[in-house]
């Protein structure tokens, strides 16, 4: 059985589908679109973070990317999608808005897709660009534990929580890294069963070739490699 973790949030425009479609369509399209543009992008020393924008009625997704860290080290994979899906043009058209390929259509009435549950960087560039609902299949402690890249936790440990009077240090660590439901978003943990060693298992393979070319010394703009 597929669900999300969901709560009330800031409004919605248009209608979420139902958790076992929306998972199955994020698993199809993390399997058969993401992995491998992120299967190339790890190759030549990007992290293997992926993210999707698709439209909320429909998902249909509108545009997808990787990291680019060979670029730029602020090219995360959420930013990279931000970016280019604000350089294709508006839907003028309910024809265009649902149907056709390469259009852009207001923030409001698309979801966010991130792999993995996006880091301080990509909170923002989600907050900024308008987008209110995002979803994510792996969590900081999945990236840190599984895939031993720990830098989006600590950082938001390091940066951003701060010491409130009487913390104690392990009332400190109990404190969430921050608000996955506030004015501006909603982000949601999808709790996956069905599938999940298959897909899980395509993400350890992209792992390996990720630590191997750390290992190897590939270039990377990366300061956090």
């Amino acid at each position: 059985m597929a669900s999300t973790t969901s709560s009330s949030g800031p409004p919605t425009t248009g209608t979420t589908k139902d958790p076992i479609t929306l998972l199955s369509t994020i698993l199809l399209l993390t399997e058969e679109r993401i992995i491998p543009l992120t299967r190339a992008s790890v190759s030549s020393g990007s992290k293997l973070f992926g993210a999707a924008i698709l439209s909320r009625s429909s998902l249909r997704p509108l545009t997808m990317s990787t990291n680019n860290e060979r670029e730029s080290s602020l090219l995360h994979s959420e930013i990279n999608c931000i970016q280019q899906y604000f350089t294709l043009p508006l839907a003028s058209s309910p024809e265009e808005q649902e149907e056709e390929e390469g259009y852009r259509i207001p923030t409001k009435d698309t979801i966010f897709l991130a792999t993995h549950e996006p880091y301080s960087l990509c909170l923002s560039g989600i907050t900024w660009a308008g987008f209110n609902e995002f979803y994510y299949l792996f969590t900081y402690e999945d990236s840190r534990d599984l895939f031993t890249i720990p830098y989006d936790i600590e950082i938001l440990e390091q940066v951003f929580r701060v010491k409130a009077p009487g913390d104690s240090e392990d009332s400190l660590r109990e404190r969430p890294l921050y608000n996955r439901r506030n004015k501006f978003f909603t982000g949601r943990s999808l709790k996956w069963k069905i599938e999940i060693e298959r897909v899980k298992g395509l993400y350890n393979g992209l792992s390996e070739t990720y630590q191997e070319g750390k290992k190897g010394g590939v270039e990377s703009a990366s300061v956090w490699k």
